[in-house]
């Protein structure tokens, strides 16, 4: 005797009822049921490139108002701000640099996919530093409001290339393996050494101006922290 726990057997006159009330609304009796609310639907190769290339321009755009504040921030980013008070070569190239052990890192840990992805962001960054003052010149900006800003900007654009399977290099590929290998959040990893960069800025930065930065690395850590929950997004 079956239990009352007992599923019913599906039979033929199950299916056929399904199908006419499909029918009857209007749908396709032979397309199968959607998936369960918790699969992994991955991003379309369209959708990563949209969201790559959106993810890197408000990125590139907050970095740009940090640097024409001469404000630093965290990551190999803020590393690459740093150098540029103390060298003559631009942005562009030195960020670039900066993230090239840090590629060899993500080749050994990570996917092919998530190094290619994020060997594109660097050079898209990268570029779109180079466009950005040429058609949005800023002069005089606030620092206060470049900080804020800026930071936002990074953090938002920071979501949107982590949700796409990418990163922006250097400290986001040790911070992304330290979150899937140890547990640890991304966003507190990322802060610890962000306060590093930070605090090496006093060798070539009024103090002001490095506590200002470290508040704005706080914004941008702390958007990291609440947004980037891997165990909440599943796409």
């Amino acid at each position: 005797m079956p239990r009352p726990t007992d599923a019913p057997p599906i039979t033929a006159a199950h299916t056929g009822a399904e199908s006419r009330a499909k029918s009857a609304r209007g749908e396709d009796p032979s397309s199968s049921s959607p998936p369960p609310i918790d699969a992994v639907i991955p991003h379309r190769p369209t959708e990563d490139v949209l969201g790559v290339v959106t993810g890197t321009f408000l990125a590139s755009l907050g970095l740009y108002l940090l640097q024409s504040a001469g404000a630093v921030t965290g990551g190999t980013a803020g590393l690459a701000l740093l150098l540029t008070h103390a060298l003559s070569t631009p942005f562009a190239v030195l960020f670039l640099l900066v993230n090239l052990p840090f590629f060899v890192l993500a080749l050994w840990k990570k996917r092919w996919a998530f190094t290619l992805k994020t060997l594109v962001c660097v050079g898209l960054i990268s570029l779109f530093s180079l466009i950005h003052p040429r058609y949005l010149p800023v002069h005089d900006v606030p620092l206060p409001y470049a900080v804020i800003g800026g930071n936002l900007l990074v953090g938002v654009g920071l979501l949107i290339i982590f949700r796409h399977g990418a990163s922006l290099g250097g400290f986001n590929i040790l911070a992304l393996i330290l979150q899937e290998r140890a547990g640890l959040r991304a966003g507190y990893v990322q802060m610890a050494m962000d306060v590093t960069v930070i605090l090496l800025s006093l060798l070539v930065l009024d103090v002001p101006r490095v506590l200002l930065s470290a508040v704005g690395g706080m914004i941008l850590n702390v958007v990291l922290a609440l947004n980037h929950r891997p165990e909440r997004y599943r796409a």
